[in-house]
């Protein structure tokens, strides 16, 4: 006979009271659950000890994993882990004890239940009603990018809304893209738009002679290129020298390129929108 952990592993880490008691004994339950093998999650669920915070919120609640603990679900880039798990419940639903968990009350399809997890489109969707614009700015980018959803789902689902975080959510829809390249170059398009800076695109393609580089952000008519460099470091002296390279032949096809950190995007959004303005107005004006 299987014990009961190897009955919960077997079913994916948990499994209901009545399954347990099936493949073993009730007296296996108890026993197990009192040396601590076992942890009971809800009314007649049971857990493997050490099950992610985020299944085991969904399983005491009976929930579906939701906004930005979806996404991170879904493999989306998010500027902060979530402390709790957020988890969509039922509109008419009581909370029932638990743990820690930000709770959201809505209606969810089918394929979200089975899945413990709101859809790609969904997660999007939601993620722009509670995050700052360029935050979910990065999100909805980066869900383009996987080509699992469109940028017209989103216009559409985002023009359905009802409720808090309407506005934001459209916001986001119109401005996403699924050619942005990064999440800080997504977060650092999101500042300039927010600052009312208009003419950069995302992965503008700079040819010279044989020269041919992709920037992150370019200024066609200004030949100002935004590079939105990230915790990366270079590997080796030949890619600082390849890098140093590439620098060199942007400017002598004229273009005028500023870079970024992390730091910098995220810890002084107003200098790299004000030292932005500066120089497109310099380029402008020359």
């Amino acid at each position: 006979m299987e014990s009961v952990g190897e009955v919960l592993a077997r079913h994916g880490g948990w499994a209901t009271r009545s399954e347990l008691i099936r493949a073993t004994s009730r007296h296996a339950v108890v026993a197990a659950v009192e040396r601590g093998e076992v942890q009971r999650v809800a009314l007649g669920i049971y857990a493997l000890p050490g099950l992610p915070a985020g299944k085991v919120a969904v399983l005491a609640y009976d929930g579906v994993l939701s906004h930005v603990s979806a996404a991170e679900a879904l493999g989306l880039p998010l500027l902060l882990t979530p402390e709790k798990p957020h988890i969509t419940i039922p509109p008419k639903r009581r909370p029932r004890p638990g743990p820690p968990a930000v709770l959201h009350w809505a209606d969810t399809t089918s394929g979200e239940r089975r899945d413990r997890t709101t859809s790609l489109l969904r997660t999007v969707v939601d993620c722009s009603r509670i995050l700052p614009f360029a935050e979910a700015l990065a999100v909805a980018d980066a869900a383009l990018a996987t080509g699992r959803l469109s940028q017209d789902e989103l216009l559409a689902a985002s023009a359905a809304m009802r409720g808090p975080g309407c506005p934001n959510a459209r916001r986001t829809a119109a401005a996403a893209t699924r050619r942005s390249g990064s999440f800080l170059e997504s977060i650092l398009r999101a500042l300039l738009i927010s600052a009312g800076i208009d003419g950069f695109e995302p992965q503008v393609l700079v040819t010279h002679g044989w020269f041919r580089a992709r920037v992150d952000l370019g200024h066609r008519q200004a030949r100002l290129a935004l590079e939105a460099d990230g915790f990366e470091f270079h590997g080796s002296r030949r890619d600082f020298a390849a890098d140093c390279q590439r620098y060199d032949d942007l400017v002598a096809a004229g273009w005028l390129v500023l870079r970024f950190t992390y730091e910098q995007v995220i810890g002084d959004p107003a200098w790299v929108v004000a030292t932005v303005r500066a120089a497109l107005a310099s380029r402008l004006a020359g």
